[in-house]
């Protein structure tokens, strides 16, 4: 490939079927995988927190480091955002006693400012657009939000709202569903679909994690987060090896 064909590919896949199912597949192993941590290993809240964002770090680093799009790069990238947006809604809804609701409310303003920003410095926040450091700092800056996010978002609707996991998970794929309709029925911004569809995963990832490893008593399946984590990573790395991925083009 030549310097320009290079230049019109982004430093992130191609927003596939295959894209929701790894994605999906991410967030549920940060519910879990963070779970193991934090509570399993009782490390703890702010300790595993701490752990998984120097993950974080360097997983980002490495991505905008990298030159192309590196599929197994991009997806480590996923997870770690995902497990340390697991412990730190965590940490703040449980250990600071912000709160379900206060935690899911303060992500949200944090998540649109962090939209708003981009938008408002590149005048996009098209993922198609990933392919400049700059860029990609807003990129992973959203999607962190947006995991932790999530994470609250998950344990309010299952908790708080008393819809359980079950219950949660179906809310959640009901939204998703609704999301793809509008993708093929309506004339909506496909960026902002794919910002709602995106932030949407991350809930159902996180009660889906939550049914497979909590007690029966809680409405769990009383998996072993180990097993239930290593399951995950075997099924998101066999994707990663037998199904191709390629960047998206570039639309700007």
């Amino acid at each position: 490939m030549n310097a320009t064909a290079e230049q019109r590919l982004s430093k992130v896949p191609q927003v596939t079927l295959l894209f929701w199912i790894l994605k999906i597949a991410a967030t549920t192993l940060g519910e879990t995988g963070g779970d193991a941590a934090s509570m399993s290993m009782n490390l703890g809240y702010l300790v595993a927190t701490g752990i998984f964002a120097a993950i974080f770090l360097l997983a980002v680093g490495a991505q905008i480091a990298a030159r192309r799009f590196r599929p197994f790069l991009y997806w480590t990238t996923i997870i770690a955002t995902t497990t340390v947006g697991t412990t730190l809604a965590d940490f703040a809804d449980r250990s600071l006693g912000i709160g379900y609701a206060g935690g899911t409310s303060l992500l949200f303003a944090l998540l649109l400012g962090s939209l708003a920003i981009w938008y408002c410095s590149l005048g996009s926040v098209s993922v198609d657009t990933v392919s400049s450091p700059r860029t990609e700092m807003f990129y992973w800056m959203t999607i962190m939000f947006s995991q932790t996010l999530g994470t609250a978002l998950g344990d309010w609707t299952a908790d708080t709202a008393g819809l359980g996991y079950l219950g949660g998970a179906a809310v959640f794929s009901l939204l998703l569903a609704l999301v793809v309709a509008a993708y093929y029925l309506t004339r909506i911004s496909r960026t902002a679909l794919f910002w709602v569809a995106f932030i949407l995963t991350r809930p159902l990832g996180a009660v889906v994690g939550d049914l497979l490893d909590k007690p029966v008593r809680a409405g769990g399946l009383a998996l072993s987060r180990y097993s239930a984590s290593a399951a995950l990573l075997v099924s998101i790395l066999a994707c990663i090896l037998l199904l191709p991925q390629n960047a998206a083009s570039r639309s700007h």
